[in-house]
């Protein structure tokens, strides 16, 4: 359960005890209402989830769609999550100037790779809607292609490009 940090495994016994101590150690008590939501979650209705997972699995689909038309990114389909980690190593090896720069030019947050053991690249979410997605990449591109033009609106303010 995204935001609630609550959650549950199946694993073997010795696998289990080894993530119990883990878990045990960075976080407490699970509130009694984060519980109850729990329950609610893995024996109520499951439209939402898998009307949840249709639209997760079509925001993928669309990042994907549009980081393979982006020249130097490359990247692999997730599988299970609405996080993806394009390589941009084409543009630097330094995911956290490069997600520093992103938000400071281009308004788009993004996680360096670093921090996943993946210098180099991205972790972009696709959590969001549609527009997101393809606004996100569209901003990203502008900010680093230097074949874009070199002017952008970002709602309804005109950025213009100025550092290539």
């Amino acid at each position: 359960m995204t935001g609630f940090r609550i959650g549950w495994t199946v694993a073997p016994k010795k696998m289990t005890e080894v993530m119990t101590n883990v878990q045990g150690q960075i976080t407490t008590t699970t509130s009694v209402i984060l519980q109850a939501a729990a329950e609610g979650a893995m024996t109520g209705l499951q439209s939402a989830t898998e009307s949840l997972r249709m639209t997760l699995e079509n925001n993928r689909n669309v990042m994907m769609q549009e980081l393979s038309s982006f020249t130097g990114v490359k990247v692999t389909k997730p599988n299970g999550t609405y996080y993806c980690l394009p390589d941009f190593r084409a543009y630097t090896n330094n995911s956290v100037e490069l997600a520093d720069f992103l938000l400071n030019k281009a308004r788009v947050v993004t996680v360096p790779g670093k921090e996943f053991g993946m210098e180099g690249h991205l972790r972009l979410s696709y959590a969001g809607t549609v527009k997101d997605v393809t606004e996100g990449i569209a901003r990203i591109r502008w900010a680093l292609d230097p074949n874009a033009p070199s002017d952008i609106y970002i709602g309804d303010k005109k950025i213009v490009r100025d550092w290539m």
